[in-house]
């Protein structure tokens, strides 16, 4: 019986999420896995709009930061339990991608990008200066989710780095399942015909501007769910959540692993999280390294890691 993409590509995610602890070498791998998963969320939404649709955005680290300061600010002023306010984050992400993405989604190529861009830094100097509410550059504490003390009085007696790796693993594989059942559905074969051609779409009766701002929208409910999962986690949040750096990781991380596949995508969220705990040896050296290592990989394999891997082991079997 011949397994299908997506379910192949969900077997993997969930066997590796699995077996991954047996090489961990102490409990700190936990963390840097479980920061790995989060980073995989934004950047399966980067999939959905840009590797999709074909749009780009710079900002998306703006959705991020208010799904990170929902669950800072949310139980404190407004009661809610912080998993509530994880959905309230990504509610306000999905209206603000929708008020936002309407004009600026009319725009194209770089235009687009430095629109977008427009948006994460607006959002994050409103996180900076306001201080009374959310701590300016100093930060804010967030409270703590409370389900791993559900999980204890259960029977489940999981560390805290250990919980928050199987609870982002398991929120990554829902993200990833959505993703690609997207992907073949009505709506994602009509984004694709987008990317191709926008002309061409419209041609055989696709709403461009409706497609475009669904894709807007569901992307930044991703990167809002990711920022979210990252302030609870750390239990403490700044406005670098929202920050230009974080918008270009996400961007960064979707091209690096294959921006056209889920679990490429993911791949590069892992390979670009983990690089950095890897290039330590070389110290003051490490930025550098890591930019040689990044331009390498977009020379030679323009596809990205993963597909381009993929692409080769298949042209040796065959």
């Amino acid at each position: 019986m011949k397994i299908s993409a997506k379910s192949a590509t969900l077997l993997v995610l969930v066997v590796l999420i699995l077996l991954s602890p047996v090489l961990f070498p102490s409990g700190y791998y936990y963390r840097v896995g479980a920061l790995i998963f989060v980073n995989a969320i934004a950047v399966t939404g980067i999939v959905i709009l840009t590797g999709y649709a074909g749009q780009i955005s710079l900002g998306h680290a703006g959705f991020a930061g208010i799904g990170a300061y929902a669950c800072a600010l949310a139980p404190v002023h407004l009661g809610l339990h912080p998993s509530l306010a994880l959905v309230l984050g990504a509610a306000i992400s999905a209206v603000l991608a929708f008020l936002v993405g309407r004009p600026i989604l009319r725009l194209k190529g770089y235009y687009l990008g430095v629109a977008t861009l427009g948006f994460g830094i607006l959002v994050s100097m409103v996180l900076n200066n306001e201080r009374q509410l959310t701590g300016g550059p100093d930060g804010m504490e967030v409270p703590e989710l409370g389900l791993r003390g559900l999980l204890e009085d259960a029977g489940l007696d999981l560390t805290n780095g250990q919980f928050w790796y199987f609870f982002c693993g398991i929120v990554l594989i829902l993200a990833a399942w959505l993703a690609l059942n997207l992907y073949n559905s009505p709506t994602g074969r009509a984004l694709r015909a987008l990317h191709g051609s926008e002309v061409a779409a419209r041609t055989v009766g696709v709403d461009v501007a409706r497609l475009k701002l669904q894709a807007f929208v569901i992307s930044a409910v991703y990167a809002s769910v990711s920022g979210s999962l990252l302030a609870l986690q750390n239990k403490f949040i700044t406005p670098d959540v929202a920050g230009f750096m974080h918008s270009i990781e996400m961007v960064t991380m979707a091209v690096l692993g294959g921006v056209g596949s889920v679990l490429g995508a993911i791949f590069g969220a892992a390979v670009l999280t983990l690089l950095p705990q890897v290039l330590t040896v070389f110290a003051e050296y490490e930025q550098l390294v890591l930019g040689l290592v990044m331009m390498l990989v977009m020379i030679f394999l323009p596809q990205g890691l993963l597909p381009s891997i993929l692409r080769k082991v298949r042209g040796k079997d065959e």
